[in-house]
């Protein structure tokens, strides 16, 4: 089922269950990023966090050559003048962590992976790449500069890799068996249909568990990349406490002892 009124703008969105898939539709210019992309990304994030019935959602690229070139060189001109004097909050909200997302997001690269596009394999909760898939950031080639995907990536697979991919530009792509073993990618599958697959597996296990309890375990995870101990495990302690409130605290081990399904209650500020 298609999203209502999301897809379009290079951005097809679908409803498979309780996973929103998110596909860069733009196959003939590398599905690039560009000014009406950016703008539909950051409303099916939107989407995606406020519909209640949505617990998981997957994000990927059409075709198999390409998962994102990064900005649409040939529109920057036009598109960086709208963010002039705009702080990054308000300027940049397409990735899903930029838009806080509170709902698991698994990303699934069928292809090169470059620049802007390294975005959502930095910043996605779950990584799932085609053995055949690459990575790249030609800011520098194109005389731009890399700096927010570069240290989301940066905290994922650690500096090195981060300046290699900066400082090399279009001159190096790192094979998906090299970001596998650095931890960019999580799961590698042998091609991109394999890898889409594998996603929606990852998505439909993810979508049977307790949407609040997930959110909550996402966040605290997040935490330890965002803040140093003990910060990040006082945080955490006061995130598992906050959960004992909420109904799905007791609904999870009494579905147990009854061995029935779980019946979750996606309303976070819901109380038992």
């Amino acid at each position: 089922m298609a999203g209502e009124g999301l897809s379009g703008d290079g951005l097809k969105f679908e409803l498979e269950g309780a996973v929103a898939l998110l596909t860069l539709n733009r196959p003939d210019r590398g599905n690039a990023l560009d000014p009406a992309l950016l703008a539909a990304l950051e409303r099916a994030w939107r989407r995606v966090d406020d519909d209640a019935g949505i617990r998981a959602a997957i994000v990927t690229g059409a075709g198999e050559r390409h998962f994102c070139t990064g900005a649409d060189v040939g529109g920057l001109k036009v598109g960086m003048g709208t963010l002039n004097n705009r702080p990054h909050a308000e300027a940049n909200r397409f990735s899903p962590r930029m838009a806080h997302v509170r709902k698991p997001v698994i990303c699934a690269v069928n292809g090169l992976c470059n620049g802007g596009g390294l975005h959502f394999v930095a910043e996605s909760d779950i990584v799932v790449a085609s053995a055949t898939s690459a990575f790249m950031d030609s800011h520098v080639s194109v005389g731009q500069v890399s700096a927010l995907e570069s240290q989301s990536l940066a905290r994922k697979a650690g500096p090195g890799a981060a300046l290699l991919l900066g400082l090399a530009g279009k001159g190096y792509r790192m094979p998906a068996e090299r970001a596998y073993t650095l931890g960019l990618v999580d799961l590698l599958e042998p091609d991109a249909e394999t890898a889409l697959a594998r996603a929606r597996e990852i998505a439909a296990m993810v979508a049977t568990n307790s949407p609040q309890a997930v959110a909550l375990t996402k966040r605290a995870i997040w935490l330890t990349t965002e803040m140093a101990e003990p910060a990040s495990s006082e945080f955490g302690w006061e995130l598992l406490k906050s959960h004992w409130a909420h109904p799905d605290f007791a609904e999870g081990p009494a579905a147990f002892s009854e061995r029935r399904p779980p019946n979750w209650n996606p309303d976070p500020n819901a109380r038992g």
